[in-house]
């Protein structure tokens, strides 16, 4: 097998992972392309079912963990909140110290931070426990692409081996509210998620080859410790302003938010080891991976994370009815997802995203209207529409954000699209809740939410659309 970039290969034992540039081989000597792909698409899958798990079970947490309506979006935005905070810290590591030992390592964080998360009493504890699930969750998703572009070394092969990642995505959003909703306690729940998700830690401990593409130096915590800060008070401040926007904490917040980015900005400028090297901003492709990234969190995760919920309190349905129903969305989505791959040739990742944001789009406005008549049926071609867009967005995103650095930065490039995604998601979430319930009347809220959701997707569409390479 080639090597990707910097890596090249050495053996196991005494040897393993000496010298600049060095591969760790697993104790069979090969690496099983197969095996990687499977591995890494199954904890990923793990991941965001565990992400996705509270959508329908939302109303029957907060009822036990006794969470007003104003906190509810805690709840929601714990996991995408780690996510954000660590995605790119995570690939950063994974790149120079071993992207197996940070993807194992992540995955079994995430099984036992998952069953701690059954446990918890109050909604502090449950948001704690989430948040370290994101964190978890973080470095198997940083660490899986760049396996996956040492395991797939030519374009055919990383073209397939990211499709078939991204149809997981959409798998384990399709599975998760199931699995969720088929399970009378929602404690039950993530106790059965963290089990399986050890099992699957345990699987790739055994069977996956080491790979790395060190640089040197140190990590860079002061950049990784600004960065957190800096979306905790986004977070904060978006949550917070669904009771009033002028309010002077929320001014406070929004203004540490930008402070903190500034100071990032020239942490990251002058650290030997970046967590992100902000030269690739001026580079098309990882602008259109980036801004992907955000607006699919805005846009579509966030009216999907809270628009099950708002069904089972507005129009009666149960947690098993709403999984059924948006099993729709995701299942289509997951399928466009793995045969998208076939028109890449022919349909670059950016024009994929702009075509899968134009059909968000048309699909939140379809729905218009459904909350209030009542009628679930009525958000049948909405969700036909939107899971058809969604596939074609899990599939392009992972390419692009691969093929926008240089190969031997592939978990780099893995981590900054996804932490745009999650910081997208997490304000997505808060702002959904706020917009959704600022009404007097939910379907005029849910409405409210819908052309939000439209007008992001659209806006979204027109930037991935004009991006153009300089020069």
């Amino acid at each position: 097998m080639s090597d990707i970039g910097t890596d090249s290969p050495i053996g196991t034992g005494a040897d393993a992972g000496t010298g600049p540039g060095a591969r760790e081989g697993t104790g069979h000597g090969r690496d099983r392309p197969g095996l990687t792909l499977g591995l890494t698409s199954a904890a990923t899958a793990m991941a965001l079912m565990t992400y996705t798990a509270p959508m329908v079970t939302l109303p029957e947490t907060a009822a036990d963990l006794r969470t007003p309506l104003s906190a509810q979006a805690w709840l929601l935005n714990g996991t995408p909140l780690g996510l954000a905070a660590l995605l790119l810290v995570a690939g950063s590591l994974a790149d120079d110290y071993g992207r197996r030992r940070i993807f194992v390592s992540g995955t079994l964080a995430l099984g036992i931070t998952t069953v701690l998360g059954a446990f918890a009493t109050t909604t502090w504890l449950f948001t704690l426990a989430r948040v370290a699930q994101g964190a978890a969750s973080a470095a198997l998703l940083a660490s899986s692409l760049g396996l996956l572009v040492h395991a797939f070394p030519t374009p055919a092969g990383r073209l397939r081996a990211t499709g078939v990642w991204g149809a997981f995505v959409s798998g384990g959003i399709a599975v998760g509210p199931l699995l969720a909703g088929s399970i009378p306690d929602w404690r039950l729940s993530y106790v059965v998620l963290g089990a399986a998700t050890l099992v699957v830690a345990g699987l790739g401990a055994r069977a996956l080859t080491e790979s790395r593409s060190p640089r040197g130096g140190r990590p860079d915590l002061a950049g990784a410790v600004t960065f957190g800060l800096a979306l905790v008070a986004l977070v904060a401040a978006v949550t917070l302003g669904r009771d009033g926007w002028l309010r002077t904490p929320v001014g406070l917040l929004l203004a540490a938010t930008v402070q903190l980015g500034a100071l990032f900005a020239v942490l990251e400028r002058r650290a030997a080891t970046p967590m992100i090297d902000l030269s690739l901003l001026r580079r098309a492709p990882f602008l259109a991976s980036s801004a992907g990234g955000l607006f699919t969190g805005l846009a579509v995760i966030g009216l999907f994370s809270f628009l099950p919920a708002l069904l089972q309190q507005r129009l009666g349905l149960s947690p098993m009815d709403t999984a059924w129903l948006f099993l729709l969305w995701s299942g289509l989505s997951f399928a466009v997802a793995l045969q998208a791959r076939r028109i890449a040739h022919r349909v670059p990742p950016r024009h994929q995203l702009t075509v899968g944001f134009a059909l968000h789009a048309a699909g939140a406005l379809t729905m218009l209207g459904a909350v209030g008549a009542g009628s679930w049926t009525r958000l049948l071609p909405g969700l036909v529409l939107g899971g058809v867009g969604s596939g074609l967005l899990n599939a392009a995103l992972p390419l692009l954000a691969v093929e926008s650095v240089p190969a031997a930065r592939a978990a780099m490039g893995s981590g900054a699209q996804q932490t745009f995604r999650y910081i997208g998601s997490c304000a997505g979430v808060a702002l959904t809740i706020a917009v959704a319930t600022s009404a007097e009347d939910a379907g005029t809220g849910a409405d409210m939410a819908l052309w939000m959701s439209a007008g992001l997707a659209a806006v979204a569409a027109v930037l991935v659309g004009v991006v153009r390479e300089r020069g």
